[in-house]
């Protein structure tokens, strides 16, 4: 916790009357609430990334899965089905999973290449993020039966504006990071209690009070998935 953060809640326990003994006495008390909701999976590796594809699509999410040799060839046409040329990558992000910046278009032997701009995230701005044709991350972890990406925004996941801005989202997950339960993906972040977290489930979209469906008013508006493995 940083210690700004600290001092600001240090203020408010002494302003409400909190202490030590007081903070203690409730993790007592949260300690003994009963648990009785499933804290482990059931499904074998296979059926539990099938669930995690299936989920992903119901929020329609566009999932890729592919092994960790091919992992750059799947970004690339991802890129170019969606005429995506100017792309930030998350600091971090392995350069070997990036597709050559000149890469002969899918499908069309001979053909004219494509030509990406990749920039890494510390040389963009805002306006940046917010021109640009997307952004490519990792994750921290991925919950299959709710088909969500957990970001602790470390090393290749981007900061947080990193995920809010742009309108498209490219997430590499690899199968071991896929886990079938909440508390199963609650146990994995047990060391960043104080972490800015975000979980991803699917493009971002909300409803008016006419239950119109607009998508991309808090987030990216589409989400592609590379499911590694």
């Amino acid at each position: 916790m940083s210690g700004t953060r600290e001092a600001v809640l240090k203020r408010i326990r002494s302003a409400i009357g909190g202490s030590s003994a007081d903070a203690a006495a409730r993790e007592a008390e949260r300690e003994v609430l009963p648990r009785e909701y499933r804290r482990a999976g059931s499904l074998d590796a296979d059926a539990r990334l099938a669930m995690f594809i299936e989920r992903l699509h119901e929020y329609d999410a566009n999932v890729v899965r592919t092994d960790a040799a091919r992992v750059a060839v799947a970004i690339g046409a991802i890129l170019q089905e969606h005429g995506q040329r100017s792309v930030i990558v998350a600091d971090g992000f392995p350069v070997e999973m990036l597709p050559d910046p000149i890469t002969p278009k899918s499908g069309a032997a001979g053909g004219p290449a494509e030509s990406f701009a990749f920039r890494r995230e510390e040389k963009a701005n805002v306006e940046d993020l917010d021109r640009c044709d997307g952004i490519i991350t990792s994750c921290f972890a991925g919950i299959a039966f709710t088909g969500s990406i957990v970001l602790t925004h470390g090393p290749g996941e981007g900061a947080r504006r990193f995920t809010l801005l742009p309108d498209r989202h490219l997430c590499v997950v690899r199968t071991e990071q896929v886990v079938e339960t909440v508390p199963e993906a609650m146990d994995r972040l047990a060391g960043f209690a104080t972490a800015p977290i975000t979980f991803i489930s699917g493009p971002s979209a909300t409803a008016d009070i006419e239950m119109m469906r607009v998508r991309g008013v808090h987030g990216p508006r589409f989400l592609d998935v590379v499911l590694v493995g």
